[in-house]
């Protein structure tokens, strides 16, 4: 079934054929409220300016789109596709041309994500280790903090490593989320080496046989130069002791900050080896079309995403459960 076939279904109160955990589903309906009432706003002001599908709605459409924060691209792309589907389907009416929109979008979503792989690299035997990078301030620590509280959750044992020793009470901030999620936390003086962190937090992890490290680095250094040079030296130390890893290394953006998330993420994509992305405060904006935006123009796939201020709000990112919470409410009836 596709991903316009399961929102119709949640539109029209249909069972799934699907087994789905609802609490998820009630997380990500709940967390994107924002986003789909902007967005369902912003469809209602179009239409109601308009009284037909003319060059100029097509104008006003893109314009729309980039608003809702899909990216540049998703909009041409989108209001091209849309040009030929209303032609062939003689669409008229708002309700028939807004949900040929969003199927459009879902469609153009979908496709994008054929080959993602939106699952944590976690290790089927081993150290698992992950890489945490981002600027300042988008959720980083809060991040690492609520998914090692979920891996211990599930059985596994996890060490956490300051190596963001650059910025004044970062360090003490992943101390108190080890505290939280019960997990120890190896850590150095403020101001030094965060190699050297990293090098004796790999030592203890294969000593004590530790299933996942989690490493958190600076968020901004003086400059791009620095930074890269600062990362690569944390990877190589970590490759001296385990060659295979890190598994991910993964950026942490800030939902509510939209395309300007947009902006870091390619910046540190130039910068080094992003394997995928963790979305703070989904729930907290009402820019979630960054996701689209996102897989469409970055093709990095996003692997956690925060739904909530509780420990336990970090979920992994289900496309399916995204996509069903951005849009099943703006399905129209077609008289």
């Amino acid at each position: 079934m596709g991903f316009f076939d399961k929102i119709k279904r949640a539109f029209t109160g249909e069972p799934s054929e699907e087994v789905v955990d609802t609490t998820v589903q009630e997380k990500y309906d709940k967390g994107l409220e924002k986003t789909r009432k902007t967005f369902g706003e912003r469809m209602n002001e179009l239409f109601a300016n308009f009284r037909s599908v003319d060059e100029d709605f097509f104008e006003e459409l893109e314009e729309t789109l980039i608003g809702a924060d899909v990216g540049f691209d998703t909009a041409i792309r989108i209001s091209e596709a849309l040009r030929q589907e209303v032609k062939l389907r003689n669409a008229k009416k708002p309700a028939e041309v807004q949900n040929a929109i969003i199927e459009k979008l879902v469609d153009l979503y979908e496709v994008e994500g054929m080959d993602e792989v939106n699952e944590l690299a976690i290790q089927p035997e081993g150290l698992t280790v992950m890489l945490f990078v981002g600027v300042n301030g988008v959720g980083k620590t809060t991040s690492i903090g609520k998914l090692a509280f979920q891996l211990k959750q599930e059985g596994k044992s996890v060490l956490l490593a300051a190596a963001d020793t650059f910025r004044a009470g970062a360090i003490d901030q992943l101390v108190v989320w080890g505290e939280r999620a019960g997990v120890e936390v190896v850590r150095g003086k403020a101001g030094g080496d965060p190699a050297a962190v990293v090098f004796d937090a790999m030592r203890r992890a294969k000593e004590e046989q530790v299933d996942v490290l989690l490493i958190d680095t600076a968020g901004r250094l003086q400059n791009k130069v620095n930074l890269m040079n600062e990362l690569e030296k944390i990877r190589r130390v970590i490759q001296r002791e385990e060659p295979s890893a890190p598994h991910e290394v993964l950026l942490v953006l800030d939902a509510t900050t939209g395309q300007n998330a947009m902006v870091q993420a390619k910046q540190f994509k130039e910068t080094t080896n992003v394997t995928g992305l963790v979305l703070s405060k989904l729930d907290g904006t009402a820019k979630g079309g960054i996701v689209l935006a996102i897989r469409n123009e970055l093709h990095l796939p996003v692997k956690l995403v925060g739904l909530g201020e509780g420990i336990e709000d970090l979920e992994p990112f289900n496309p399916n459960e995204f996509v069903i919470g951005l849009f099943k409410g703006l399905l129209k009836e077609e008289a």
